[in-house]
């Protein structure tokens, strides 16, 4: 049985761990408050970039552009995000599980023999893809690309990327990452970033908008203008992607000292029950041993 000394020390401990979990939980709610804040901005920007490529789309023509163009798939580029740090629960576990599922998804769509070059960006989640290097999966990881690069990186990175799909080095460009909704929802996701989608492009409702006002006089014409404003799309989706990944890995974090700190409180009420008791009984023990004296005299 524990002294009262010993459960004075793991009380002071585990109310101290409490007082850490409590802290980091307050750090991290207000980083996913920054990060929903740098979503809202973004937002605009993508929104105008999408408008333009709806009164485009709405011309009428055919568009050509080496960007969606789609080809025989042989290999597959896939980026994953996870994180640099952890104490994020299970957060890098479920996004390395839905990289499986993805994986076997591509197997069965474009045959056995497709190769993937998988792209992890965060120490965490580098790790565990790791164990995938194997026959038919090339696992890169790039220097200086990681879960807390800047808008300069992110744009080089992009860059990299969009090099890799037009010198065919890929056939196919998808991301892996966890997309925020709230607080308490992130959904492990994959977009595919080339080749670009038409669908990403016209399938919303600012685009429908669009294609009511086609009075538009495009100079020097509308298929170069599409081929100018199409990368700057893939790179508001990927800085999007970006800036959701690091909002939901903060929110996973949220929710784990969430938990963390209920379990303190619980082990110190426990452990303060269990003080209360040896204390109550060691002083039960000396006012018998004083009575037992008294009678003796």
């Amino acid at each position: 049985m524990a002294t009262l000394r010993e459960l004075k020390t793991r009380i002071g401990s585990v109310a101290s761990s409490e007082k850490i979990t409590g802290a980091m939980k307050m750090i991290s709610s207000a980083k996913v408050h920054k990060y929903e804040s740098e979503l809202r901005q973004l937002l605009p920007f993508k929104n105008q970039i999408k408008r333009i490529m709806g009164h485009i789309l709405a011309t009428g023509e055919n568009f050509n552009s080496p960007l969606t163009e789609t080809r025989e798939v042989h290999t597959v580029g896939v980026v994953v995000y996870g994180s640099d740090d952890g104490l994020c629960g299970a957060y890098n576990i479920n996004i390395f599980k839905h990289l499986l599922i993805e994986l076997n998804r591509l197997r069965e769509q474009y045959g056995s023999s497709v190769r993937f070059t998988v792209y992890p960006v965060g120490r965490k989640i580098a790790r565990a893809v790791a164990h995938l290097q194997q026959q038919g999966i090339e696992v890169r990881q790039l220097e200086g690309i990681d879960s807390k690069m800047d808008a300069a990186t992110v744009s080089s990175f992009t860059e990299r990327l969009r090099k890799e799909f037009l010198n065919a080095t890929a056939d196919m460009v998808e991301v892996v990452y966890m997309q925020y909704h709230s607080m308490s929802r992130q959904v492990a996701t994959s977009d595919q970033i080339f080749p670009v989608d038409h669908k990403a492009l016209s399938g919303d409702k600012l685009n429908n908008k669009a294609q009511a006002n086609q009075l538009y006089i495009f100079e020097p014409d509308a298929n170069s203008i599409f081929n100018e404003v199409l990368p700057m799309f893939v790179l508001s989706t990927m800085q999007e992607i970006t800036i959701e990944n690091r909002a939901s890995e903060q929110a996973a974090r949220v929710m784990a000292m969430q938990s963390a700190n209920d379990n303190a409180k619980k082990l110190l009420e426990s452990l303060q029950l269990e003080y209360n008791k040896l204390r109550q009984q060691s002083i039960t023990t000396e006012l018998l041993d004083i009575l037992g004296g008294q009678v003796e005299r």
